[in-house]
């Protein structure tokens, strides 16, 4: 990493980062009385939660399938079928199983949520995957997230009391599917939960409402002090709040727990220098930081934009791509590899890329703005 901007990072999923051992005991890390509470009840109790809407399309929408095709069955096809549930990818907010079904989108974490959720309504069993595939990034103003990826597993409960999950009966149900089968592993529900719950505090964080970002922090670590994103995500918060002190100490417990968490390494280094007179502390971890990803996200994109500012359309083309390489579906990559390829009069490069951006947006607000960029440049 390097210190983006104002070297902001949170981590993001569909959110996922590594989790420490269970023996782990965190130190005083919450400080609840350094913010005002919170503008509405923050419950993990919501997450799961299934509303009468829910029930009432369980009874009327697939009674009858149920009947036919079993539970499960007929609860994969409802989530696929575009005559059913017609659901959309939407990173833009992560809600609960609620919300996503209400509002028929979500990102994979949020998906993930609404379909344990009906899965457990229907007396079925639902496990939790983390699939190993490299981080995309994203970023909001100067809040850059690192997001991951899940998937769930439907399966009957079985009659023993002790087979906790009928393998006979499994369907995997992946909203982002791969080429290939993913390696990937299971993780407790009250990881998903500590994932959702600090989905929304980085979510709040970008936004500015550090009140609240805090405390779905907050209740991310206690849902499970093992996943290690939260601290981050805290570490964040109490920077911009104004708490060097105490981003610091979550910082270094971060980094006590995983020496080589690149994302805490890089906001540790921007509290040290904040703090004033640590800057020999700072430069010795950037080195050390330097070693461990000499070119970390956003690194050739940063440079890209210096050329396009500078008018140099024919580098900026260059470091877009190199930053393509490593992730091929960041639609901000390519809408300014589209505007590079602009400045350099070719069109027909400029409309592919600017449709890739469009097909990967993550929000129907960004796929609508790339569709009407396209539609101007279409008719020039």
């Amino acid at each position: 990493m390097k210190n983006f901007v104002a070297g902001l990072l949170a981590s993001l999923l569909c959110g996922c980062a590594a989790l420490v051992p269970e023996s782990a005991a965190p130190p005083v890390l919450l400080h609840d009385s350094l913010f005002a509470p919170p503008s509405h009840p923050v419950s993990t109790a919501s997450v799961f939660a299934v509303s009468d809407e829910m029930r009432r399309y369980l009874r009327q929408a697939m009674g009858d399938d149920m009947e036919a095709k079993g539970k499960e069955r007929a609860l994969y096809d409802a989530l696929y079928s575009r005559n059913q549930l017609r659901l959309e990818y939407d990173a833009e907010k992560t809600r609960n199983a609620a919300e996503a079904f209400a509002a028929r989108s979500g990102n994979c974490l949020s998906l993930a949520i609404m379909t344990a959720a009906f899965a457990k309504e229907l007396g079925l069993t639902a496990r939790f995957n983390r699939v190993f595939s490299e981080e995309t990034w994203s970023r909001v103003g100067d809040v850059y997230f690192a997001s991951g990826h899940v998937n769930v597993a439907l399966g009957r409960k079985h009659q023993d009391p002790r087979v906790l999950f009928q393998e006979r009966h499994i369907l995997t149900i992946d909203f982002i599917p791969t080429e290939r089968k993913p390696f990937a592993y299971e993780v407790k529900e009250e990881t998903i939960v500590a994932m959702y719950m600090n989905n929304r505090a980085a979510e709040l964080l970008a936004r500015g409402n550090l009140d609240d970002a805090y405390w779905h922090a907050r209740e991310a670590i206690l849902a499970d002090p093992r996943f290690t994103g939260s601290f981050n995500t805290l570490g964040v918060i109490y920077r911009r709040h104004g708490n060097m002190a105490e981003a610091e100490r979550v910082l270094r417990y971060a980094l006590a727990q995983e020496p080589a968490n690149a994302n805490a390494m890089t906001n540790l280094i921007a509290v040290l220098r904040e703090e004033g007179g640590r800057e020999t502390e700072a430069k010795a971890l950037a080195t050390r930081l330097a070693s461990l990803e000499p070119n970390p996200p956003f690194h050739f994109f940063h440079l890209g934009m210096d050329a396009i500012r500078a008018g140099d359309f024919a580098r900026a083309r260059d470091l877009f791509q190199r930053e393509i390489a490593r992730d091929a579906y960041n639609h901000e990559f390519h809408f300014w590899l589209a505007m590079a390829f602009y400045g350099l009069g070719d069109a027909k490069q400029a409309r592919e890329h600017l449709t890739t951006a469009m097909e990967n947006s993550n929000t129907r607000s960004e796929h609508d703005l790339y569709a009407a960029k396209l539609d101007r440049l279409r008719r020039k």
